[in-house]
């Protein structure tokens, strides 16, 4: 009697499991989605598992790969970490004057640009305008009592290596702010912004603003202005390693204006070219011309002498913050750039994910054979993870006392960041807090589903392989989740 009532205590248990499995086969299976290579798992966060398909087997994860570099810098860097940007002289300051050159030295802060860092984009202190860093930055050199530097003005990137661009990203997405260079100093994510609309007339060049304009850039405007309701084919081109840009194509008359966000190529010297400006402005006059370097050599002497200004970043969380909820790609390298220095010495990306790799062996438990890494933000399609990676690290991390900002971090349905449209009129209306995750023939989401009663549950959904639309992917994964949290 004893057996039987223990088989009938376990019937409903085992009956909803079955449930679960025939509906999200259904989803999985039915044309076109079944021609889709599918990943996906559904735990409790004691581990119990409700629901696996290739569990184990890797995958391109595409931006779900931010959760590996968050997780680390959220265990790794200490509650308080913050980064540190210095100035340092070549010369004596003297009545004003420092005679000889000022060095920016940078060391990976990601701030120095237009960026909320919170939920709540009204709290003070949530949301930052794009000058507002660097104009507090040149207001420290004007309060120590610097007045004009008689020498020249250098971004020295030094801490980090000289590898700007990842060798797994494509030739074209490097161009784009989402492909962005990757050095120790670092303004407006990397990036210019283009706002380009229809010329005045049909026939004319269509308008383009730079923003900001450092004067840096070479421009040239190939476009033109067609009829209305003909399609617009604007873009814009670099010449490889140069500032000499081009924009060709077409723009409709009529059209509303657009905004793109184009990557320049040296950083360091983008940093320190927006900081001779926010200087002039705050009073400081630079005589010399504005330099870069990477050479860890050149001022070496410099660097060992007490700095003139120290200007911190913001707090840990704050910088994980974009990286989970806008997906934000070139925070993300900044930041595995920078666990590559605190954990083996050396700001590449090879310490960085040399880091990441111990931190889920040694910390998260594990298996070396179930992940292999090439970037911080996923863009690399190099990158291969089986779902499991995820839903472990995600029950490791909802267990961990530092995953406060993680967790703040992560877009909540309905809520602000990239699941803001989704999941609205389902049963998991603002219950999936959530990473997504999208690169040509990828879709993915990894998170947790919130329950009434218990912990949420974990779960992992990665489609690789696909040809259909990226849209289309993601309304199936988003059923296979509404499905998992019934």
């Amino acid at each position: 009697m004893r057996r039987l009532a223990l088989l009938l205590c376990l019937l409903p248990s085992a009956l909803s499991a079955q449930s679960l499995e025939r509906r999200l086969a259904r989803l999985l299976d039915t044309p076109p989605f079944d021609r889709v290579t599918w990943g996906a798992l559904l735990t409790d966060t004691a581990g119990r598992v409700r629901f696996a398909r290739n569990a184990d087997r890797l995958f391109v994860p595409a931006s779900n790969t931010k959760l590996v570099v968050t997780a680390a810098a959220s265990v790794l860097f200490p509650p308080d970490h913050r980064i540190e940007t210095s100035l340092y002289g070549t010369g004596p300051l003297l009545e004003g004057v420092l005679r000889g050159d000022l060095l920016i030295y940078g060391r990976g802060d990601p701030s120095f640009s237009e960026r909320c860092y919170g939920p709540d984009t009204l709290a003070l202190g949530a949301c930052e305008r794009l000058w507002d860093r660097l104009d507090a930055l040149a207001d420290s050199v004007y309060a120590h009592g610097i007045r004009h530097v008689a020498g020249a003005l250098v971004g020295d990137g030094s801490y980090f290596d000289a590898q700007f661009l990842h060798p797994g990203w494509e030739t074209y997405d490097v161009n784009w702010w989402y492909g962005s260079p990757v050095a120790a100093l670092g303004f407006n994510d990397n990036s210019v912004n283009f706002t380009w609309a229809p010329g005045p007339a049909v026939g004319a060049p269509a308008s383009i603003t730079v923003e900001p304009d450092l004067g840096l850039l070479r421009l040239e405007n190939r476009t033109f202005t067609t009829d209305s309701g003909t399609a617009s084919t604007l873009d814009f081109f670099r010449e490889p390693g140069t500032l000499n840009v081009w924009a060709e194509g077409t723009v409709a008359f009529g059209r509303r204006s657009s905004t793109e966000y184009f990557a320049l190529p040296d950083p360091n010297l983008y940093f320190a070219q927006a900081f001779r400006l926010a200087l002039a402005r705050h009073g400081v006059s630079v005589a010399g011309p504005t330099g870069a370097t990477t050479d860890s050599s050149r001022y070496r002497a410099a660097r060992e002498t007490p700095a003139l200004v120290t200007f911190v970043s913001r707090p840990r969380d704050d910088l994980i913050f974009p990286i989970l909820n806008t997906s934000q790609n070139w925070f993300a390298e900044m930041l595995l750039k920078g666990l590559g220095m605190q954990e083996g010495g050396v700001g590449s990306w090879e310490a960085g994910l040399a880091a990441e790799r111990r931190f889920l062996i040694d910390s998260v438990g594990l298996d070396s054979a179930a992940f292999a890494l090439s970037d911080g933000s996923g863009l690399s399609a190099g990158n291969l993870v089986a779902p499991r990676v995820f839903v472990q690290l995600l029950r490791y991390m909802w267990a961990h006392p530092f995953h406060a900002g993680f967790l703040r971090g992560l877009p909540r349905a309905g809520a602000i960041g990239s699941l803001r449209t989704r999941f609205v009129d389902t049963p998991l209306a603002g219950r999936v807090i959530a990473k997504t995750g999208s690169i040509q023939h990828v879709n993915s989401l990894s998170g947790y589903i919130e329950r009434e009663r218990g912990g949420p549950l974990v779960f992992s959904v990665i489609a690789n392989n696909h040809a259909l639309s990226g849209q289309q992917v993601i309304r199936q994964i988003d059923s296979i989740v509404v499905e998992m949290g019934r």
